[in-house]
């Protein structure tokens, strides 16, 4: 008992402190920490390491956790995990050429275009003759065209000048609506506020097998898209919309005369 009052009272007095970190200090090992020797050469501020590890590992631990929680979410939540691992394998083939396998109604389909918009629940491929939105819900299997390499995109990456710097940070609302690629950046749009901006765009809109709607996009509110055909207007409900592809002047005439045919 008296020894733990002694140990209790016993205290330390600064240079006595300062002796023992020092030589604490001597017996420390050093890591070279080559970043901030750089930024120091160079005139730079220092800047604290974010882990222990180099930052090519953190790099990698950090995209494994990522990954990990996804496929975590997917076994909790089967269907937001299928919307989450799709979105994220296509942000990382924007603008690059991918495969989509998808259900049209009991019929299965096939497209093939190259990554344009990824929304928050559907995915716009392009190619040289048409735009087609196709929904997650009806994804089956989504990959990389075989024989086309797969490469690390520089599309991902902006440039912002100083010009749009100041725009984003004085008329944010207004520059980003009218710039596709910069809008993509801040917001994940859904299929619906998606087409409302394809006004005048002429498309065949699926339903599925053997059902489909061909005319021009009038809008897209209140979960259904108007479509307008040579003076009469029709109605669709967003959620029964298999895909929608675009069609050429050519194609359009067909339309036209199948639909007079057909009256």
């Amino acid at each position: 008992m008296v020894n733990q009052k002694e140990r209790k009272k016993k205290r330390i007095y600064l240079n006595e402190y300062v002796e023992n970190l020092l030589e604490k200090q001597k017996q420390e090992h050093v890591k070279k920490d080559i970043i901030n020797e750089f930024n120091e050469r160079n005139g730079q501020g220092l800047t604290s390491p974010t882990t222990t590890t180099t930052t090519d590992e953190t790099r990698l631990l950090m995209e494994y956790i990522d990954r990990a929680n996804l496929f975590h979410i997917s076994k909790q939540d089967e269907k937001r995990g299928k919307i989450l691992k799709l979105r994220k394998f296509f942000k990382s083939k924007r603008n690059q050429q991918v495969e989509i396998y998808f259900n049209c109604g009991r019929e299965s389909r096939y497209k093939e275009g190259k990554v344009s918009t990824i929304g928050r629940d559907f995915v716009m491929l392009t190619n040289l003759k048409k735009r087609m939105w196709i929904p997650y819900s009806v994804i089956e299997s989504a990959n990389i065209v075989f024989g086309v390499p797969n490469y690390s995109n520089t599309h991902q990456h902006y440039l912002y000048d100083n010009n749009l710097r100041y725009k984003l940070l004085h008329q944010f609302g207004d520059t980003v609506s009218k710039r596709d690629l910069v809008k993509q950046q801040f917001f994940e749009e859904s299929l619906l506020t998606n087409l409302d901006t394809w006004k005048e765009t002429w498309v065949v809109v699926h339903l599925d097998e053997g059902n489909k709607k061909t005319g021009k996009i009038i809008n897209s509110i209140d979960n259904q898209l108007t479509l307008s055909f040579w003076g009469s207007v029709e109605y669709v409900l967003i959620k029964d919309i298999t895909y929608i592809e675009t069609i050429r002047l050519l194609s359009l005439f067909k339309h036209v005369l199948q639909h007079y045919h057909t009256e």
